[in-house]
């Protein structure tokens, strides 16, 4: 599509405007947004299109969009598809060696353990290799619960924080302010990051790191223009 629209504003509803008529979801919804952060980032993005529309220039548009569509259409179902994440948490499986890595994941990913035992009153089972391991039910119920209460907006934000670490607790800690942004990436990328130290990275593998980071990115801004403005 081409740029139609002259004004950006948004109204009393924090709904974006285009010459004073809304922008709308896929499912022709009013894109409101929650807070006044997030709509001023939204409208910015609308108010940066050039002659044509690039959905892919406006990531915070379409987590908006996701929020506003299929997510709160059926927020139960997808908070339960990200709380799945924690039956095969990233961090409860550690590699088998060397020792340096091993030392590595230990490091990083213990303390995040213990934070989320402590914070969530749970227990988590750790294994060495790929097989897998079962988590204690009452961890999994737990931590579906605390996935479960968030808002189709939150949910939006933590969808590829989650999605992208492979980690429940890695996105939780993010989102509770227990590790920022670059921490959290860190954590994640331990096994890449030791890879690329002992064979290299080829171009590729490069960029493709890199458009996940991006997108990782605007999950986290995304999360963070979700705090109402004191």
């Amino acid at each position: 599509m081409k740029r139609f629209w002259t004004d950006v504003a948004i109204d009393d509803a924090r709904v974006v405007t285009l010459d004073s008529k809304p922008v709308r979801t896929p499912g022709r919804r009013p894109l409101a947004l929650p807070t006044d952060a997030l709509a001023q980032a939204v409208a910015e993005e609308w108010r940066a299109v050039g002659t044509d529309i690039d959905p892919r220039a406006m990531p915070l548009t379409g987590l908006a969009n996701a929020a506003t569509d299929p997510i709160a259409t059926d927020p139960a179902a997808f908070a339960a598809g990200l709380a799945r994440y924690a039956e095969s948490d990233l961090l409860c499986y550690r590699s088998e060696g060397p020792p340096p890595l091993v030392e590595r994941q230990a490091a990083s990913w213990d303390p995040l353990l213990d934070w989320a035992a402590a914070r969530y009153d749970v227990h988590f089972a750790v294994t060495s290799g790929v097989m897998h391991v079962t988590q204690p039910p009452a961890t999994i119920a737990r931590l579906s619960t605390t996935v479960a209460a968030f808002d189709p907006f939150a949910l939006a934000g933590l969808s590829p924080v989650v999605t992208l670490t492979g980690s429940v607790i890695i996105a939780l800690a993010l989102l509770e302010q227990r590790i920022d942004a670059n921490t959290a990436w860190a954590a994640a990328g331990i096994d890449e990051d030791w890879s690329v130290e002992m064979w290299g990275e080829d171009w590729q593998a490069a960029q493709s790191r890199a458009a996940k980071r991006r997108e990782f990115d605007f999950g986290v801004q995304f999360l963070g223009l979700l705090t109402p403005s004191p």
